[in-house]
C-alpha cells in the first residue's frame, strides 16, 4: 500500500479524461481558475443563508475562499487532490458544477510516520445540477484513483440527518464503521457525524 499519492499532473489527461460522457461531464482536477465557482458551490452547500447566516455568509465565503485557495496552491501536492466536474453545453461553454477533495489522514493524532488512509471531503454539487449523477461520478472518479495508487479503502464523515448523503453514499457501497458517542451530540447540540468506509478489496 502507498503512503503518500503520486505526483497529480500525470493523471490529469490520462486518467480523468476518461471521465467525460453522454451526460456531458467531466472530471479533473481543480486549477485556481475554479476559485470562484469552488467558493459559490461550496458555501451555498454546506452552509445555506438562514436568518442570522445572511448576516455571517460574506464573512463565511471569504474563510472558504482563503482555505481552498491555499490548497490549490500546489496541485501537485504529494497527500491532497481538489476534484471538479465540469458541464459544457451545446455552445461549448463550461462550468464547475461541483467538487470533491481527497487527503491522506494519519491513523493516529500527531502521527509522523506510519499508515495513512485516503479520507474524501467537501463533496458539493450546484444546485442547478443534484439530481442529475454528478456527485456519483465525483465518488467514481475518487475510487477509481484511490485504488490507482495502491490504497484499498476510502473514508469520509457524513452528518446522521443529511439523509439524502446519507442514501448516496450506502448505495454507493460505503458503510457505517463508527459514530459519535450520544452524549457528544447532546452536549454540542448538533447531529452525530457517522464515519463511513469503503472497501475495495
Amino acid at each position: 500500500m502507498s503512503n503518500f499519492f503520486s505526483p497529480l499532473r500525470h493523471y490529469q489527461s490520462e486518467f480523468y479524461g476518461k471521465h467525460s460522457d453522454s451526460l456531458g461531464f467531466t472530471v479533473r482536477i481543480a486549477q485556481q481558475g475554479d476559485l470562484a465557482d469552488l467558493v459559490e458551490i461550496l458555501a451555498s452547500s454546506f452552509h445555506p443563508q438562514k436568518e442570522i447566516m445572511r448576516w455571517l455568509f460574506p464573512l463565511i465565503r471569504m474563510g472558504i475562499y482563503e482555505d481552498l485557495r491555499q490548497r490549490l496552491k500546489a496541485p501537485s501536492s504529494a497527500n491532497y487532490i481538489c476534484l471538479v466536474a465540469v458541464s459544457s453545453s451545446p455552445n461549448h461553454f463550461s462550468r464547475v458544477v461541483g467538487t470533491v477533495e481527497i487527503a491522506l489522514r494519519a491513523n493516529y493524532p500527531f502521527q509522523i510516520r506510519g499508515s495513512y488512509y485516503p479520507y474524501l471531503s467537501n463533496l458539493a454539487v450546484h444546485t442547478d445540477y443534484r439530481r442529475h449523477g454528478v456527485a456519483q461520478r465525483l465518488l467514481d472518479a475518487c475510487e477509481h484513483w484511490v485504488i490507482d495508487q495502491g490504497f484499498y479503502n476510502i473514508h469520509l464523515h457524513v452528518l446522521e440527518d443529511n439523509f439524502a448523503a446519507k442514501q448516496l453514499y450506502l448505495k454507493a457501497g460505503y458503510q457505517l464503521q463508527s459514530a459519535d458517542a450520544v452524549w457528544c451530540s447532546w452536549l454540542l447540540k448538533r447531529p452525530r457525524k457517522l464515519l463511513l468506509q469503503k472497501k475495495f478489496a
